[in-house]
């Protein structure tokens, strides 16, 4: 199916969404890490993320997260329009918004007043109340009344597992599993509460609106301790300098997050391993090495 056979059913989703309909003149491949479309009609401009018809879930997820992080109201988020699937694709229409990455001092205190806030939502548990993905990887979510037991179970301990699977089984899986035996020493005396979080807060998934408003979209939601937030940010950096200065300061950090944060970023070079291969395997066992000299 080409992307012009998409339009008709764009905009019969549309219509069946929103009880209007509308005339899709254009679709053009958009920017971005995943398959989407840059669609235009008469008077109206969308942006549309695609997914193989075996892959809807993905797309469902991500609609499940916008749609929560849309109703904390401390970000812009793009709405939801429809969601639908033709042929062998799965498609969900999203609002247009015309956005640039963050750059200037003034935009990372923005948009670091906005994350303070939206962490500062919190649940009664940690989790969330369905499955959703890190990029393609799927993530379970099973709420637990224990962080350290939702982060080993659900975070670490299946990339591990992949890792194994793709021959690291030495080098990288069973220090790793010696770590998760040690985890619970970097929270003797920190019970983080269940914040609201983004869930994978690097600086592709966050901009300003051209009215300056901070944005973010691609959100893998749970409740969570807010700290793996912020140490996602730090890893792939792009942020301002003054974006963690204005964080710190709103909401401030413990002395033991130095240590803690690198079990959050090893989650996170765990998942770029099963992604995209061999690349990060030096980098995810340096991590691990360094976080069990730390913890022995």
């Amino acid at each position: 199916m080409s992307i012009e056979d998409l339009l008709p059913a764009i905009a019969e989703a549309l219509h069946q969404a929103g009880g209007q309909r509308v005339q899709l003149i254009s679709a053009t491949p958009a920017g971005g890490s995943t398959p989407a479309l840059d669609v235009r009609g008469k008077g109206v401009r969308l942006f549309v993320k695609l997914a193989d018809i075996t892959a809807a879930d993905r797309l469902e997820a991500e609609a499940d997260g916008l749609a929560a992080l849309a109703a904390v109201g401390t970000f812009r988020i793009p709405a939801v329009l429809a969601q639908g699937h033709a042929g062998d694709h799965a498609f969900l229409v999203l609002e247009y918004l015309s956005l640039h990455p963050l750059a200037s001092a003034e935009e990372g205190e923005r948009f670091a007043q906005a994350l303070s806030a939206l962490h500062a939502t919190t649940g009664e548990r940690y989790g969330w109340h369905r499955s959703n993905y890190l990029g393609p990887t799927r993530q379970p979510n099973d709420e637990q009344d224990n962080w350290v037991l939702f982060l080993s179970r659900h975070r670490l301990a299946p990339l591990l597992a992949q890792a194994g699977k793709a021959g690291y089984s030495q080098e990288i899986e069973r220090p790793g599993l010696r770590l998760l035996e040690r985890l619970p020493a970097l929270f003797l005396d920190y019970r983080p509460a269940p914040s609201l979080l983004h869930g994978d807060l690097w600086h592709g998934n966050a901009a300003i609106t051209v009215d300056g408003m901070p944005a973010l979209f691609d959100p893998a939601c749970h409740y969570g301790d807010r700290e793996a937030e912020l140490a996602m940010a730090e890893l792939f950096g792009g942020f301002p300098s003054a974006f963690y200065a204005t964080y710190r300061r709103l909401a401030p950090l413990s002395a033991e997050y130095e240590l803690r944060k690198l079990a959050y970023q090893l989650h996170h070079l765990l998942n770029h391993l099963h992604i995209f291969g061999k690349a990060y395997a030096g980098q995810v066992q340096r991590l691990l090495a360094q976080l069990l000299r730390e913890l022995s």
